[in-house]
């Protein structure tokens, strides 16, 4: 069986829970869920969703690099929103970023997320 390897983005915070940033395992990455947060000091940073989706979004493509990969590897995307209302927002700086690129997605309506931040992405790509 190949082996598991957990991904740690240089000169970042560490995980508060017990899980790492994604794990690679036979030329997948799968990333763990990430929240509006700050990489090197672990705080979740404010603004709006646009703003937060791209922070999101920034995050996940430092950590799939980081892994050897990248955005353009996507094979799948899962959005947790608290407010469905802002979907439109997530959709058009989502568009905007991953470009041509379309990976599998899915919109998941969420309660609440942690730090009351507007949006969580969790992803698989290809290496």
């Amino acid at each position: 069986m190949a082996p598991i390897t957990p991904v740690q983005v240089p000169g970042t915070a560490t995980p508060v829970g017990h899980y790492s940033q994604a794990v690679v395992h036979n030329d997948v990455v799968f990333v763990s869920g990430l929240l509006p947060l700050d990489l090197e000091s672990g705080k979740p940073v404010p603004g709006t969703i646009e703003e937060q989706t791209e922070r999101v979004l920034g995050n996940l493509e430092r950590i799939l690099r980081t892994s050897g990969s990248g955005l353009d590897r996507l094979l799948q995307v899962t959005i947790y929103l608290p407010r469905m209302d802002d979907w439109g927002a997530v959709n058009q700086v989502y568009a905007r970023i991953l470009g041509d690129h379309r990976p599998a997605r899915a919109i998941v309506p969420v309660p609440a997320l942690h730090f009351g931040v507007g949006i969580e992405i969790q992803a698989i790509s290809g290496r």
